[in-house]
């Protein structure tokens, strides 16, 4: 087993060089797990404590932005837990990565892990945050300054509620709507998931639609 696999385990940053990195990649003690690395650190998130919260959470927001972008025709490309790569500097895997516009084709198909070097990062990236909400406050949100996204949704799982990030010159801000997704304001996705507590998907889904088409009569 990788030396550093104690440490690893508990969701912490490490000091790790790539290669490191690679091994514990590698290790199938963590071969379910999420990979992040950034300034000669890595974390590695086991995927095996998420649970029921996490992953509904994670669903709302991906029917959400399905919808709403399928009625606006917007183009776009949404992929869940694919990893970004920069070899020997970088790596993320958020929870959910989205590419709009003209870039929703860039990456073509047989790709395995996100070469930044041969494409382009996503224009919107989202973590699901139960247990990882401080670093996903903190040490994630600089990386995705860092690497250049354009937007970070960070939802809250305890609260049902989205903390949305503008970002620009390796800094952000919070936003009320979407600058990706024009016109798709924060609170209908704070809405969603508090009703998805008490209403299954469909229901949820119904009442997004309502929602965003009611947007186009205004």
């Amino acid at each position: 087993m990788n030396p550093l696999s104690n440490l690893i385990a508990s969701d912490t940053w490490v000091p790790a060089t790539w290669k490191e990195y690679l091994s514990a990649l590698d290790d199938p003690a963590h071969a379910k797990s999420k990979g992040y690395y950034s300034n000669g650190r890595m974390r590695l998130e086991m995927q095996l404590s998420v649970g029921y919260d996490h992953s509904k959470n994670h669903s709302v927001i991906s029917l959400a932005v399905n919808l709403y972008s399928i009625l606006k025709a917007i183009a776009f490309r949404e992929l869940n837990h694919c990893s970004f790569r920069k070899t020997g500097h970088v790596e993320f895997q958020p929870d959910l990565a989205y590419y709009i516009g003209t870039k929703a084709t860039a990456i073509p198909s047989s790709t395995d892990f996100v070469n930044r070097e041969e494409y382009p990062v996503p224009d919107l990236v989202v973590e699901v945050a139960k247990s990882s909400l401080l670093d996903d406050r903190t040490v994630k949100r600089v990386l995705y300054e860092e690497v250049g996204i354009a937007e970070y949704w960070i939802v809250n799982v305890e609260t049902s509620e989205v903390m949305a990030y503008q970002m620009s010159d390796r800094g952000s801000q919070r936003i009320d709507a979407s600058v990706m997704f024009p016109g798709l304001e924060i609170a209908t996705l704070d809405q969603a998931l508090q009703r998805s507590r008490n209403q299954d998907q469909s229901q949820v889904g119904a009442w997004l639609m309502a929602q965003f088409q009611s947007v186009d009569k205004e």
